[in-house]
């Protein structure tokens, strides 16, 4: 019996790795798609290596994917020297696959652009390259780049990895405005913010969730009203008021944004003096929402 679930184990951690890795390829050539028919001809760049390829390209004729293996490579050696060994194979495929993408599209397939028009370029390059990235990161690897540049400096700074990221990134977007002009920055921008949003969407769902918090007099007819009439759990979390100084349950529900309405009809049914707090879920794993695999 301890056999047989060993080797059921081991498949499952085998096929959970494949699929990672399968994330990984995809979800690089994306990025590398959408950076060859979207980004590059637009003069657009939006930060990372990538940004630095559109704009060497330009400026002095150099083969985008060979800049990216230029930049990639050594800079995932400094992260492993500086930051230890936890990127794993999965990051350096995606900081190999990318610019081996772009070197087929740009050299070999030669793929005309898919628009000609920057703010069309921006957007949609924006969007499929948060598409595959949000793809890598569900296979638990990144693509490295100025990413990992960002990691040494917040180690050895002790400024916020946020602040890293956005002025390593600002430092390219800049410096696009300057080698092209203006409003090839801001739409470097505005493919920055699309990706941002897009690696979001791709990670959490489109699924909107609400958590209320209920304060009532009413208790336990507001909790049984809840599970029997909307079929959702209650947990009772124990306040005190800042004002009375007193304890007192605090109800918390976790719903569908679309039950809400639901929620705050039967409350008020109840207690018309009840007090109740909502706020956005983005992500809400577990029995009734999203299940944990």
């Amino acid at each position: 019996m301890k056999k047989v679930r060993y080797s059921t184990a081991l498949t499952v951690g085998w096929g959970k790795t494949f699929f990672d890795y399968l994330f990984v390829v995809i979800g690089s050539a994306i990025i590398a798609i959408a950076f060859c028919v979207f980004l590059l001809p637009n003069h657009i760049a939006s930060g990372g290596v990538s940004g630095i390829s559109t704009i060497l390209k330009s400026t002095m004729g150099y083969n985008p994917a060979f800049v990216q293996w230029a930049f990639n490579i050594p800079l995932f050696i400094a992260g492993v020297i500086f930051l230890g060994r936890q990127f794993g194979v999965k990051t350096l495929v995606g900081t190999i696959f990318i610019p081996f993408v772009v070197y087929l599209i740009t050299v070999v397939y030669k793929l005309e652009p898919a628009t000609d028009n920057p703010l069309l370029a921006s957007i949609f390059g924006g969007l499929f390259i948060g598409l595959g990235l949000g793809i890598v990161f569900r296979g638990k690897a990144s693509t490295g780049g100025t990413d990992l540049a960002a990691q040494i400096v917040h180690k050895y700074t002790g400024l916020s990895l946020g602040i890293c990221v956005a002025f390593i990134d600002g430092l390219i977007v800049l410096t696009s405005a300057i080698v092209f002009n203006l409003e090839s920055g801001m739409y470097a921008l505005i493919a920055l913010f699309v990706t941002s949003k897009t690696i979001d969407l791709v990670q959490i769902g489109l699924a909107r969730s609400k958590m209320a918090l209920i304060i009532t007099s009413e208790v336990e007819l507001v909790t049984n009203a809840i599970v029997h009439e909307l079929d959702r759990g209650v947990t009772k979390l124990t306040g005190i008021g800042g004002y009375t100084n007193e304890d007192r349950l605090v109800l918390m529900c976790v719903l569908d944004q679309t039950e809400f309405s639901s929620l705050r009809d039967i409350v008020k049914s109840i207690d018309r003096h009840a007090f109740i707090t909502v706020v956005d879920a983005t992500e809400v794993l577990g029995e009734g929402f999203t299940n944990l695999t």
